[in-house]
């Protein structure tokens, strides 16, 4: 009897656990649904001739394909200029991001520093205070910065949460190392240079991706400092495409304005295009920096 009865407990635990793994998959499946339809309707819609589109405004697979809207977008001016805006914001920022974080991490991380501690607490002060946005923008235009590209990249060259990270990070590099290139003749920035920063690939790998991000992605300190709409990047064209009731003044060509008039084009499918124009560098470019990002941002956290 004894035998009989675990047997049939194994087999209704079996059915259970069987019963919540459909029901954890099919969680999951509904989860990863509301992110991938989304994707594949923008791009779909973008690739879909406006003859198709205008019969069938439901789309995930496009019947008849076309790249009219690609076309359009990029014979005009406007588009070249913000991916000219963006490119430079991200080029320009993202490296001097790294150089100011690592250096400034690398400092908080040496105890003996004469004022370190009072640098220490100004940064976590930062973390728990934000001046906000009049003070920000005072002092942004105190320093001449108001319609230039600087405005953007010089106050998110580093923040208190990077800062924290990597100073952990290099607390846990063995110190010997540091003594050993000083025995061979290496002053601290030698040091820095040439033993802490190599070791340093992972952190800053994951951070690079951080500020490459952020800085494609700048869009309300662009609204808020560049006056000049020719300034504008990628993700202000975006936002106005978007929401403008005639999406077609932004390509501003001559062959653009005979392209929309010979194949009326519907303006969903150019705002859909111009979705996909802008994301699509950062998703080329995350799943190479992804495996960083674990590895990268844990490194140093179990150690103060």
């Amino acid at each position: 009897m004894g035998a009989a009865t675990y047997r049939v407990k194994r087999s209704r635990y079996r059915a259970i656990e069987a019963l919540y793994q459909f029901l954890l998959g099919l969680v999951l499946l509904l989860i990863a649904a509301t992110v991938v339809v989304p994707i594949m309707y923008v791009v779909a819609v973008s690739f879909t001739s406006p003859e198709a589109y205008r019969s069938d405004m439901l789309i995930l697979w496009p019947r008849k394909w076309s790249t009219l809207s690609y076309q359009y977008i990029l014979s005009g001016s406007a588009f070249y200029r913000a991916l000219r805006a963006s490119l430079f914001i991200t080029l320009v920022g993202t490296p001097l991001a790294l150089a100011v974080s690592s250096s400034f991490g690398y400092v908080l991380s040496k105890p003996g520093l004469p004022g370190r501690r009072l640098m220490l607490a100004m940064v976590l002060f930062t973390l728990l205070f934000s001046p906000g946005l009049i003070p920000n923008y005072l002092l942004v235009r105190s320093l001449g910065l108001i319609n230039s590209w600087w405005a953007l990249i010089l106050p998110s060259a580093t923040n208190a949460w990077t800062l924290l990270v990597l100073k952990s990070f290099f607390q846990t590099l063995p110190k010997e190392l540091e003594d050993a290139a000083r025995i061979d003749g290496c002053n601290d920035i030698q040091i820095f240079y040439r033993v802490v920063l190599p070791l340093s690939k992972a952190p800053l790998a994951a951070f690079a991706l951080f500020f490459a991000v952020g800085y494609w992605n700048i869009y309300f300190s662009a609204i808020m400092y560049l006056t000049d709409a020719a300034k504008w990047p990628l993700q202000v064209m975006l936002q106005q495409v978007v929401l403008a009731s005639n999406a077609f003044r932004f390509a501003d060509s001559q062959a653009a304005a005979q392209l929309q008039l010979a194949q009326a084009i519907p303006e969903e499918t150019i705002k859909m295009a111009t979705v996909v124009l802008i994301t699509a560098p950062i998703l080329v470019v995350y799943p190479f920096l992804q495996k960083y990002f674990a590895k990268g941002v844990l490194l140093g956290s179990i150690k103060e």
